[in-house]
């Protein structure tokens, strides 16, 4: 298709989470610092809050890829639609912890005796559950029941809490009161500026192999961020779309005008609606 058009070793723009493809803005930047602080200081819990798109699942990804495997046991639990006990399970299941007993007091039994193994070899284990927002209530208590897992000195395992902002109301639910206590390290992600935009445009472009500069004129990515406003799951499938329509047009540049059809098709339709009532009554209004 348009890659060896553009000459990309990979598509540039896909909305899967993919390491190989992170950038860390000043805003990703600060958060993926207070993880790794997190992590590394022993804190127990740790959220990362951001609204849908803002690149959570990918941040969450490139942290656990830096973790050295000699120093750390890491899991990822990606859909957390489940009881506690399926919880507990899946936790057991992603540390390959083999429980005697199928039920959640055997599982929390195995899962005890695993970390206190890890720590004694010196080993950090990290738990990451992710778009945290869908645990019921009951099903968070666990957690934090699985958090008082520890030594006198230490904890034995930290948590990474990751969702959306309702998250945090969540947790502020007076029933979760001693869970939201022991949160002491909180991350959030908010949309980039347009100079960041800018940036992670001309980054993946690079890391998918492009040596055609300025494929997406200045005018056109200050389209794609208004429209985004700076998240980047947006930005993704308007440069995606952006390029498939500059490969059919046989064009090496996005323009303004490509960046606007391609943002026209991507607005939902009641949004569209309200642009053209918005026009129509600025034409009527002037007549």
């Amino acid at each position: 298709m348009y890659c060896d058009f553009f000459g990309f070793s990979e598509k540039p723009f896909t909305i899967t989470p993919n390491p190989h493809f992170v950038f860390l803005s000043s805003i990703h930047r600060e958060a993926f610092a207070r993880l790794l602080y997190g992590v590394d200081s022993h804190a127990g819990f740790i959220t990362l809050t951001g609204e849908v798109g803002t690149g959570k699942t990918t941040m969450l990804r490139t942290l656990l890829t830096q973790l050295d495997p000699e120093k750390n046991r890491s899991a990822l639990i990606f859909n957390p639609c489940m009881s506690a006990e399926q919880l507990l399970a899946a936790i057991c299941r992603e540390f390959g912890v083999e429980a005697g007993e199928q039920n959640r007091f055997g599982y929390l039994d195995a899962l005890n005796r695993f970390l206190i193994d890890q720590n004694s070899a010196g080993r950090t284990v990290v738990l990451v559950i992710d778009e945290a927002q869908n645990l019921e209530p009951d099903v968070l208590e666990q957690v934090r029941m699985i958090s008082n897992l520890e030594t006198e000195r230490d904890k034995l395992i930290q948590i990474i809490l990751a969702g959306q902002p309702e998250l945090n109301g969540i947790l502020r639910r007076h029933d979760l009161r001693q869970l939201n206590q022991r949160i002491t390290v909180r991350c959030r992600l908010t949309p980039m500026k347009l100079d960041d935009t800018s940036q992670y445009i001309k980054h993946r472009l690079k890391i998918s192999g492009s040596r055609i500069p300025d494929i997406f004129s200045h005018a056109a990515v200050k389209r794609i961020y208004c429209f985004s406003h700076g998240i980047p799951r947006l930005i993704n499938v308007a440069c995606e779309q952006a390029l498939v329509m500059a490969w059919t047009r046989e064009v090496l540049t996005v323009t303004p005008s490509i960046a606007d059809e391609v943002i026209a098709e991507l607005r939902p339709d009641e949004e569209r609606e309200k642009l053209w009532f918005r026009i129509s009554s600025w034409l009527f209004a002037g007549k």
